[in-house]
């Protein structure tokens, strides 16, 4: 999982000088992008109140492509860049999740990102709110302290969620980007996400098509499972036994038998509806296991079948990826 994090203890114990004075090497100092960095460095940084959904974002910018790191101090958000523009390959898509633990909100955070801006690097910051109400039974389902609980006057819960709504008033005004989680589902948040931050080509599947002998067992990820034992076994005819699926007489013997096609014709709707399922829930990753005997002949025939049926030359405008492995080829 592409995600690291830095204790609140590190965030704490960071001088008040090195963030909050506007002269600090820290504040001003813009990041150094290494040369033959030619594409562009993204960061978001997300924050908002506790218990609106900065968990779930930052779950979804890393499906998206996003390095994401949790609570690290602010002053080295710059060095952060830095390093991650000059790994191999280079880390291009950040993002910076910030709690309200951290002495973040009292710095200088429009410092912050101006001399990541100055440095190149297209910076937005991302802020998650949901009502009182809803922040309550959240914390209710969730049996957590806030984390400003114990410094309200009365040890409340909602003076805690008053409490981080003074304290983060400018922040707020600061974003980019607001959303109120009150009414959200996840899979509706997802989804706002993508839209703000995916790109082009966001909604685009990584379908596996994988063949699999039964008598090694079932794949453990399989999201679908096609049995193709009721279809002959070209294991029997002595011309056949010792060529696979990928070979053109096994192939044409498999589809030629009486079901197989309408079959396969099946299997491409049942794939296609789930698939397209799977995008409104904001999954973006599908394995169909393609099973037989042995892995070598029936499965393989279809698996590969399949594969054409649901790639890219049968389908000009789909942004689906389809490939197509053969888990028990050349086991026996």
């Amino acid at each position: 999982m592409t995600r690291v994090e830095a204790s609140n203890s590190a965030v704490e114990s960071s001088s008040t000088a090195d963030i909050d004075d506007p002269q600090s090497t820290a504040a001003r100092r813009a990041p150094s992008l290494p040369d033959g960095v030619d594409a562009p460095v993204e960061v978001v940084i997300v924050t908002g109140l506790s218990g609106a959904g900065r968990g779930t974002a930052a779950k979804v910018l890393e499906d998206l492509g996003y390095y994401v790191a949790d609570n690290l101090p602010p002053e080295l958000i710059g060095r952060m860049v830095e390093l991650g523009a000059g790994a191999d390959p280079p880390i291009r898509k950040l993002a910076m999740v910030m709690d309200v633990r951290s002495r973040f909100f009292t710095g200088n955070l429009s410092a912050v990102t101006e001399q990541l801006r100055a440095g190149g690097v297209r910076t937005r910051i991302l802020f998650l709110e949901a009502s009182d109400d809803v922040l309550i039974r959240r914390y209710g389902f969730a049996r957590r302290r806030h984390p400003l609980q114990s410094e309200s006057a009365d040890g409340t819960l909602t003076a805690g969620i008053a409490a981080e709504r003074h304290r983060l008033a400018s922040v707020k005004t600061a974003a980019d980007l607001v959303i109120d989680t009150t009414a959200l589902s996840i899979h509706q948040l997802h989804r706002k996400l993508e839209e703000a931050y995916g790109g082009a080509g966001t909604t685009a599947l990584q379908l596996t098509i994988q063949s699999f002998g039964f008598k090694y067992g079932v794949p453990l990820d399989a999201d679908m499972v096609l049995d193709l034992r009721f279809l002959p076994n070209p294991h029997w005819v002595p011309e056949l036994r010792e060529q696979t699926g990928q070979d053109a007489p096994v192939s044409e013997y498999v589809l030629s038998r009486p079901g197989a096609q309408d079959y396969l014709g099946t299997g491409r709707h049942l794939i296609d509806l789930t698939t397209e399922g799977y995008r409104q829930e904001g999954k973006r990753y599908m394995t169909v296991a393609v099973g037989c005997t042995g892995g070598k002949h029936r499965s393989v025939a279809i698996a590969e079948a399949l594969g054409e049926l649901l790639g890219t030359d049968a389908n000009p405008g789909s942004k689906d990826v389809v490939r197509v492995v053969h888990r028990d080829l050349g086991r026996e």
